[in-house]
């Protein structure tokens, strides 16, 4: 069997309510199942996508209260690339993350494809363009 990549990682969360409303209400995702944990039932597990809940959109979180704030070292998620379809709707999330207040980096290339990269509550994000993008869900075309 030749693997070709990950199908998700899961991401922790330390605040339920502000994760949801974060990569919802700012970044459009849509909230495309909510469970519990199968190995803690007092975690949720929140899984954001495309409205379509496609493959390769998925980005699940488990919540736990207790959670430290991320370290950075070895097994580690220090980013969560999230594609656009071009430079022009890094330009329309560069005006929203003013208008929400998100800390992000300045729109530059990496791999030969422009991005920058959005920090907040210890979360990194990077935005790309590169890539197969839904664009069904959310803003300015979307992530996917």
């Amino acid at each position: 069997m030749q693997l070709t990549g990950l199908p998700h990682v899961t991401a922790v969360t330390a605040n339920a309510a502000e994760n949801l409303r974060f990569y919802t209400e700012v970044l459009g995702l849509r909230l495309v199942k909510k469970t519990v944990n199968q190995d803690d039932v007092s975690a949720y597990h929140l899984f954001y996508g495309d409205e379509k809940g496609s493959p390769g959109t998925e980005l699940p979180f488990f919540d736990w209260g207790f959670a430290a704030p991320r370290r950075h070292g070895t097994g580690t998620i220090s980013e969560i690339g999230l594609r656009v379809p071009d430079a022009q709707a890094l330009e329309w999330w560069r005006a929203r993350f003013g208008e929400y207040g998100v800390e992000h980096g300045e729109i530059g290339s990496r791999n030969n494809h422009p991005s920058f990269i959005v920090l907040r509550c210890g979360r990194a994000a990077s935005r790309a363009r590169r890539g197969r993008g839904s664009g069904e869900s959310g803003g300015r075309d979307a992530l996917g």
